[in-house]
């Protein structure tokens, strides 16, 4: 068993199943995309670089295989 399940606690932690799906993660990418975007054009800044960079984030997971390898 690996030495680190995923988020939970020991290997019946959420990250035991495999962590989120590709298409979990492209979901988070669109909307985390969409909402910084909104937030550009409201003029919130700071909220929209949060959440651009979270949309970043996402990205990497889902097309560079950033995180767990999958087996």
């Amino acid at each position: 068993m690996a030495r680190w399940a995923g988020w939970g606690a020991g290997p019946a932690g959420a990250g035991a199943a495999g962590g989120p799906s590709p298409v979990f993660l492209l979901a988070a990418l669109v909307a985390c995309g969409a909402v910084s975007a909104m937030l550009a054009l409201e003029g919130r800044i700071l909220p929209a670089l949060v959440t651009g960079v979270a949309a970043v984030y996402f990205a990497l997971r889902v097309f560079a295989g950033l995180g767990r390898k999958r087996e």
